[in-house]
C-alpha cells in the first residue's frame, strides 16, 4: 500500500487543470488544518472537494465485502466511516463538502467542473450577502 500515491494524481491533476481551465479558482490543495485534508480547498468560503477512489473509498460498484481477506474489508469499512464522519463534522461547521468519485470523473468531467463550481459560487454569494467573510478552520 505504500506504493498507492495518497495526493497529485493523475486523476487529481485533471481535475485541477480542468477546473484552471474553466476559471474556477482560488483553491489550496491538500490543506492539513481542514479536517479530512480535502484534495481541493477553498477554506475563506468553507468549501472542501473530496475525489474518492471507487475501489479504497468503498463505492457498493467497485467493492464487494468478503472477496478478498477479511482485514480488507476492516480497512475498506474504516475508510467509508472515516469518509461519513469528516463529511458530517465539515457540515456541522457550516462547510459545503463535494465528494467525487474518480469513475464519475473518467466518465463525465465537465459536469464534477460544473458541481463544484456551483458549490463556490453558492459559498460567495453567501459572503457577500452576510457581508463577513467566512472564518477559517484553525
Amino acid at each position: 500500500m505504500r506504493a498507492v500515491k495518497g495526493k497529485n494524481t493523475a486523476l487529481e491533476l485533471g481535475l485541477r487543470s480542468l477546473l484552471w481551465r474553466n476559471g474556477v479558482r482560488g483553491y489550496r490543495c491538500h490543506v492539513r488544518r481542514v479536517p479530512g485534508t480535502p484534495d481541493l480547498a477553498w477554506a475563506g468560503l468553507r468549501v472542501a472537494v473530496f475525489l474518492d477512489s471507487a475501489w479504497w473509498h468503498g463505492h457498493p460498484s467497485r467493492w464487494t465485502p468478503g472477496r478478498l481477506p477479511g482485514r480488507w474489508d476492516t480497512k475498506i469499512a474504516r475508510n467509508r466511516e472515516r469518509d461519513e464522519e469528516v463529511t458530517t463534522g465539515l457540515t456541522e461547521s457550516g462547510w459545503c463538502v463535494v465528494r467525487i468519485w474518480d469513475f464519475e470523473l473518467e466518465r463525465d468531467p465537465e459536469l464534477c467542473v460544473t458541481r463544484i463550481a456551483a458549490a463556490v459560487v453558492a459559498a460567495r454569494a453567501v459572503v457577500i450577502r452576510s457581508g463577513v467573510r467566512a472564518a477559517t478552520v484553525a
